[in-house]
Order: structure tokens, then sequence, then C-alpha cells
């Protein structure tokens, strides 16, 4: 464990050594991007429509995490592919998940000042009044965590240049074509019965229902779907990580 936790400690060093000229430009457009969700969307959305204003409001932190985890992350692996890094890191006598850790620290710190500030936009547009659970939290780490051992299993996976198209789409599903700015029932029904497949859904349902808890509680279901696809996520990436070349 000691070894571990050191590793973890070294690597997040040398990845923020790495990234120091790239990441201030990386917070702004992730903050940018968050906030322009709310702001561009919201002339979209009529401002006496409950709903709508609610999902708006608790999806854009959810996208946040998903354009961080899903296609930053992704995309930065692809890069290192080009750039020899990725080898690289792989020759390193160090655990693989504390490699993986250390990577993601940086990439979830990255979108959350993306997600606060997209979140206190949506409350002050719309004049919203939330009743936030203390599972807002554990919500929001495990929301990353599937993002990031799914965007990272992609990376790993895909060729550079096929990685870079597969978050593209990606970023366009969790925008346009999935229940996270707007209800399920808003979607075909067969596009519907696929989300009840795909992670988005219950990405933002455990965002959204802990940031606003609904009157009959916050749901299991939503985590244990999540929980499912982080630990199958991480399966694969760990696999993809530790394979030879």
């Amino acid at each position: 464990m000691r070894h571990w936790l050191r590793s973890y400690g070294l690597l997040l060093r040398w990845n923020l050594l790495r990234l120091r000229t790239s990441l201030p430009f990386l917070f702004i457009i992730q903050t940018l991007l968050s906030v322009g969700i709310v702001l561009g969307f919201s002339f979209l959305v009529p401002r006496d429509d409950p709903v709508s204003v609610l999902y708006l409001a608790t999806g854009a932190p959810t996208v946040a995490l998903i354009t961080v985890g899903m296609v930053m992350a992704p995309q930065m692996v692809a890069q290192q592919k080009f750039l020899g890094l990725f080898d690289y890191q792989r020759a390193m006598p160090v655990p693989r998940l504390a490699m993986l850790a250390a990577d993601a620290s940086v990439w979830v710190a990255l979108a959350v000042p993306g997600m606060v500030a997209a979140l206190l936009v949506a409350v002050v547009r719309f004049d919203l009044s939330l009743t936030v659970s203390p599972l807002v939290v554990p919500a929001a780490l495990l929301v990353a965590l599937v993002t990031v051992a799914v965007g990272y299993g992609i990376g790993y996976a895909a060729k550079p240049e096929l990685a870079g198209m597969i978050t593209n789409v990606i970023i366009i599903i969790a925008l346009m074509f999935s229940p996270v700015n707007y209800p399920a029932d808003r979607l075909p029904g067969w596009l519907a019965a696929v989300h009840q497949w795909l992670p988005f859904q219950y990405l933002a349902q455990a965002m959204r229902e802990t940031l606003d808890v609904p009157a009959s509680g916050v749901p299991v279901l939503p985590f244990a779907v999540l929980a499912a696809w982080a630990a199958a996520g991480l399966a694969v990436t760990y696999r993809l990580m530790t394979r030879r070349a």
C-alpha cells in the first residue's frame, strides 16, 4: 500500500509538471464550455417549464464530467501515443492503477470549477431553489469514475485517429441525443430504449437527484448501474494497461 501511495504521489506531481503549460488553457476552455451549455441552451428552454430548467441546470455538471473523462482524457492518451510517451509510461515500475488514479485526479480536478460555475450560473439564471443531498459528493465521484474508466479504456484500446473520432461522437451524443439536458420521454422510443443500456442517462440521474432530491428520495438504481459500469470499465482499462504491446 505504501508503494502504491508513493507511486501515486510521484505520478501526480509528474503529471502536473508535464501539463503545467496546458492546464490553464484546459481550465478556461472547460469552464467556458460548462457555463456556455447553461447560457446557450437557456435560449431554447422556456423559463416557466420547471422540468426543462432542472434538467438543464443539473445536466451541465454531468456534461462537464463527460467532457473531461470521456473526451479530453482519451484525446490526451492519443496524443501521448503519437509522442511515444505512452510506451514510456507503460515501462515505469509503478502500479498501473496508481498511474490511472494520478491521471484521473488531474482531469477530475479540472472539471470541478466548471461544474460549480455552471450550477451557480443556472441557479442565478433560472432563480432555482435546489434541495441538495450530502450524497452529491459520492455521486459526483462515481460519475467521474465511470467517465474516466470508460474514457481511458477508449484511449488505450483505440488507435489515436480512431480515438479522436469516437470522442467527438460521444460529446455529440451527450449534448444532443441523450437524456442529460432533457427528459428521456422526449426521445424516440428506440433511442430511449438504447439509453437504458448506456451510462449517460444514469450519470445525469445520479447528479440530478442528489442536487435536487425528489419527494421519494434518492433512488438506488443509478448508483447500482454506475457502479457496474465503473467496475467493468476499470477491469477493461486495467487489462489494456497491463497487456504486452
